[in-house]
């Protein structure tokens, strides 16, 4: 059975949406889905609060305890925003961010087998996002089927399912498939124990026994996105497939210039969207096809993933500002490093990288808070805080506000944050007056 939540929102979006009502202001269109005002942050960035050193920073957080959130574009919300509790891409998740505070919301657009548009994050992931392998028809159809765990080999269990493997109504009209939690069990001997392996700081609460959450199309996405009077900022993923896919005009320019179409198609407003994609050949396309649409175009960055590439990736930057290139996106890593002051206290910092785009006059946007585990155990944190691994393990959860101290700070200049758990970003946004 649909949950309640998806099958009213869902319902309503098969009404064309009107008009936007703004950035979060007064306003109803045809959804039936109004804009939120009253944004609810839930206990999560108070307790992260409580977990910080005493310090000037943790006194100005806490002074805003009781101050009346309201949503800011300066918090994005990645695969939705909502995502350590709610599976990624669906109305759930995009409504929990939004309640959450987040100001622009987020769908990764791929493809299906007859070349339309759905919000995945991965071409290829349906077999870790939702529970295709248990449906017979459709696990049949998937690129690799599952193969189960090898007790000999200690080979583990594999599958690999892609959007392309099917029709959009075959992944939209199917009742039985349904979103969850990405993970997979590497042990598992069966589909159903492959649904397994969610991570022990996000929960199955919300998509178990009974609740089906449906995936997105991007129409549906615009279309609620609209309704809530909120920013778009949608990733096209670069495809698994060679492209071009199914017929000698469907290029990765045809790719590109389709997303745009359904933006136009809906009369969306250029200025409300901000198109992202680690293809700098998208980018380019974007820039000189639909340049309104392109002056507001991100370019994801993961080049200096590795220590001796960082150089390397900050030296592009000048590349990317004389081609045209407005904003930049890489993980948050590359835009802090650390200092240790006179009194052995060891500080966040911008990079090398940050403070190179701040000249260029290139915008930046970090990726993303809350997508690790936790700060203080054997991992610090993970690919995300990597260059300031030292702090997290010293200072744990409440090193996040120390790190969003520091993207807000002149030296960064950040003019958003995505995050997998909105309202972090959110409280410091309304607690530093950040609405962008």
């Amino acid at each position: 059975m649909p949950s309640t939540l998806s099958t009213l929102c869902l319902a309503a979006l098969s009404v064309p949406a009107l008009a936007h009502p703004g950035h979060g202001g007064p306003g109803k269109d045809e959804t039936g889905i109004k804009p939120i005002k009253n944004v609810q942050l839930g206990p999560r960035p108070y307790w992260l609060v409580d977990q910080m050193e005493d310090s000037p920073l943790k006194s100005k957080l806490q002074s805003c305890s009781e101050k009346q959130m309201r949503p800011s574009r300066w918090s994005i919300g990645h695969r939705g925003g909502g995502t350590l509790q709610f599976p990624e891409e669906t109305v759930a998740s995009i409504m929990a961010g939004t309640r959450m505070g987040a100001g622009i919301e987020e769908c990764d657009v791929t493809f299906t087998s007859d070349r339309q548009l759905i919000c995945r994050h991965s071409q290829c992931d349906l077999h870790t996002t939702t529970n295709i392998l248990t449906i017979p028809e459709l696990a049949a159809k998937c690129t690799v089927p599952f193969t189960p765990y090898n007790a000999t080999t200690k080979k583990s269990a594999t599958a690999k399912c892609c959007t392309s493997d099917f029709t959009l109504a075959e992944l939209t009209e199917t009742k039985e498939l349904c979103a969850k939690m990405d993970s997979s069990d590497p042990k598992a001997t069966t589909p159903e124990q492959y649904q397994g392996g969610v991570p022990g700081y996000r929960t199955t609460l919300y998509s178990g026994p009974g609740t089906c959450h449906k995936m997105l199309t991007v129409k549906e996405y615009i279309a609620l996105v609209d309704a809530l009077g909120l920013d778009f900022t949608p990733e096209l993923k670069t495809p698994v497939v060679k492209m071009p896919f199914g017929s000698a005009n469907y290029t990765q320019e045809a790719f590109a210039q389709q997303l745009i179409d359904e933006f136009k198609q809906a009369k969306i407003d250029p200025k409300r969207v901000w198109l992202q994609s680690f293809l700098y050949d998208d980018i380019l396309y974007w820039l000189r096809a639909e340049p309104k649409f392109g002056k507001q175009a991100v370019l994801l960055d993961e080049s200096g993933d590795a220590p001796s590439t960082i150089a390397a990736a900050t030296a592009s930057l000048t590349k990317y500002a004389k081609d045209g290139v407005n904003i930049v996106a890489p993980p948050l890593h590359y835009l802090v490093s650390t200092v240790t002051d006179k009194t052995g206290r060891v500080n966040i910092v911008a990079s090398e990288y940050a403070k190179l785009a701040k000249t260029l006059g290139l915008k930046v946007v970090g990726w993303s808070l809350e997508r690790s585990g936790w700060l203080a155990d054997s991992t610090n944190g993970g690919y995300y805080y990597g260059t300031i691994a030292n702090v997290t393990a010293a200072r744990g959860e409440g090193v996040v506000f120390e790190l969003l101290d520091v993207l807000a700070s002149k030296e960064v200049g950040a003019i958003g944050v995505f995050s997998d758990w909105s309202a972090t970003v959110s409280y410091y946004a309304n607690c530093f007056g950040l609405f962008p």
